[in-house]
């Protein structure tokens, strides 16, 4: 079974001062290290190394693609994903409902992923179960 892995628990994963960081890493390294595998997409990938150079640098960024993106597997978002995505997001109509998350539930029901790791209740709110946690 396979779990997608959301900005936000990347970023929790590798700022130490973020809340849920030790949830996330302790939930993180048992994924790692079961048969599980963990998905997600180059648009979490983009957006969650532009947080980090931003906030914190390039060296950050370099910790996002050294240590976590070679444990990963990459859904990489072509043209009827990205168009499906927006659909959604027109759909919705919730103004901080992002592209990025509605791309994230576009390939998490593509994959039949039911779970996420992530802090973001708006994958609770689309039906999906979050890790850690509820």
């Amino acid at each position: 079974m396979s779990v997608f892995v959301d900005t936000s628990a990347l970023y929790a994963l590798l700022v130490s001062t973020e809340e849920g960081h030790a949830e996330v890493t302790e939930a993180f390294g048992i994924l790692a290290e079961s048969d599980r595998r963990m998905i997600t997409t180059d648009y979490v990938l983009l957006e969650t190394s532009a947080l980090l150079q931003h906030r914190f640098g390039l060296d950050a960024s370099r910790d996002l693609d050294n240590r976590v993106v070679p444990l990963l597997e990459i859904r990489w978002v072509d043209r009827v994903i990205h168009q499906r995505s927006l659909q959604r997001l027109f759909r919705t109509d919730r103004r901080h409902l992002s592209l990025v998350d509605c791309c994230s539930f576009v390939v998490m029901n593509m994959e039949g992923i039911r779970e996420a790791l992530s802090l973001d209740s708006d994958f609770q709110q689309e039906g999906f179960r979050l890790l850690p946690g509820t």
